[in-house]
């Protein structure tokens, strides 16, 4: 049989990934058997293999569940072939992690080098014009990363070194990494600045692995003044690159340069990554950025809106913040829809046509409000276990969060008192009245406690 089915797999990923990834990943793959409902891919080496199967093993069983139903897909490294010889493989990336397997520097084809871009101060392009400090919309969940980011901006290496900043997709630490940047550069033309996402810095080791040019990659890395490295998560288990960026990082902060990282957790969550080097991002200030709250979300649409050149009202903005929290990347597509689709419509863009044109994504069914689930919330804001609320110690730590979280059990559900008593590890129904008008009376006299009970309820609705 012939290998049309893999090759239509690899058109539909190509679609999906950047060139860059496309290459280092499946460039070099080969189908080697076709029993019609399994296939047989070689890839070069055990790295690849793994990252195939840890990021896009599913996306990978979604298109071919679609053009050949329940066919099934292994991958094999050179030598472990069951049947059928492998056709060439595609020019493609050599091993990063082990000995090098079917490539050499004569034949091996890669990523271009993001170091060829470099302009003639050492700095790297690919910076984008928007995220900058004035385009990002402060608020009490990202207000520390942001004081973070900018006094590293005015003094880098002075503040806090490394500034390690981790939260969710799309909730702004990309925009951070770039806002440092851009105002370095602005007030230090001649800084040796570079923004890498932790994935291109691994693939462009592999190519300069390839070229024998390892040194010439170490030497652009720890000559620069500021490295802004972004979503250091996806250098699990990759261990060449990670020995490289713990000698890069030695050598950069040992010159008291500066280093800023981001992730999806903090380094002591941070899987597959060696020890040393979560270490190592901890030695400075560790910053998170949770999802913006209702007001702040309301004024990051505005002022999307405005920058737009197509101002919208409160009651639009207010609408599409109370549906969309998840991140600002979906908040600003929603605001983004709408103005199209208006524009394209000739039609003005009011609540009526917000509400129609962005039913499908605002009005989504809210997941139901339980008393696990406040639980789980509570505790998770004041760092403990849902356990916690319900046992027996009566610290103030944690007999706060607990009457918080009682209030609103009582506030957003229909349950009754006993009931949410016994759900709290068998207290009874005056324990939970008594927690409802302290939390009650406490909203009275402290507006900053009220803020915070508000922003509670606000989650669940």
């Amino acid at each position: 049989m012939t290998d049309d089915i893999w090759n239509r797999i690899l058109g539909r990923i190509e679609t999906q990934l950047n060139r860059h990834s496309f290459d280092t990943w499946f460039r070099a793959t080969a189908l080697v058997d076709d029993t019609g409902n399994a296939l047989t891919v070689r890839v070069p080496h055990e790295l690849c293999r793994n990252w195939i199967n840890q990021h896009y093993r599913s996306t990978i069983n979604d298109i071919a569940e679609e053009l050949r139903p329940g066919v099934m897909i292994k991958f094999v490294l050179l030598g472990e072939e069951a049947t059928a010889t492998a056709p060439p493989p595609r020019q493609g990336p050599v091993n990063l992690d082990g000995p090098i397997r079917d490539a050499s520097p004569a034949t091996t084809a890669g990523p271009p080098s993001r170091l060829a871009e470099a302009t003639s101060n050492g700095s790297l392009k690919g910076l984008s014009a928007r995220y900058t400090f004035d385009t990002f919309v402060v608020g009490p969940s990202n207000q520390l990363a942001h004081a973070a980011s900018l006094a590293i901006a005015e003094q880098p290496a002075r503040s806090y070194n490394p500034l390690f900043l981790y939260g969710g997709p799309g909730l702004g630490k990309t925009h951070l990494l770039h806002a440092i940047g851009h105002y370095l550069l602005s007030r230090q033309p001649d800084l040796k600045v570079t923004y890498i996402e932790a994935e291109r810095f691994m693939t462009e080791l592999v190519y300069m692995i390839g070229k024998s040019r390892q040194d010439d990659f170490r030497a652009r890395y720890r000559a620069l003044d500021v490295l802004l490295m972004d979503d250091v998560q996806f250098l699990a288990g990759t261990e060449r690159t990670q020995v490289e960026l713990f000698h890069t990082f030695n050598a950069l902060h040992g010159e008291q340069k500066q280093l800023v990282l981001t992730s999806d957790n903090p380094p002591h969550k941070l899987m597959h990554i060696e020890e040393r080097l979560r270490s190592r991002f901890g030695w400075g200030l560790i910053a998170d950025i949770q999802p913006p709250d209702l007001e702040t979300r309301v004024a990051i649409l505005k002022k999307k809106s405005e920058a737009d050149a197509t101002p919208i009202s409160n009651e639009v903005a207010l609408y599409i913040a109370s549906g969309v929290r998840s991140n600002v990347r979906d908040l600003e597509g929603c605001l983004t829809r709408l103005i199209a689709t208006c524009s394209m419509n000739r039609l003005p863009v009011t609540l009526e046509s917000a509400q129609a044109i962005l039913h499908s994504l605002v009005d989504r069914e809210r997941p139901e409000v339980t008393i696990d689930r406040i639980q789980t919330v509570v505790a998770d804001h004041y760092r403990m276990k849902p356990s916690d609320l319900k046992g027996r110690n009566n610290s103030k730590a944690v007999v706060e969060p607990r009457q918080i979280a009682m209030f609103l059990c009582r506030s957003l559900t229909k349950f009754s008192l006993p009931q949410i008593g016994r759900s709290f590890g068998g207290r009874d129904h005056s324990t939970v009245v008594y927690s409802i008008r302290k939390v009650e009376s406490r909203c009275e006299n402290d507006r900053e406690f009220q803020d915070r009970i508000n922003s509670f309820m606000e989650s669940f609705r």
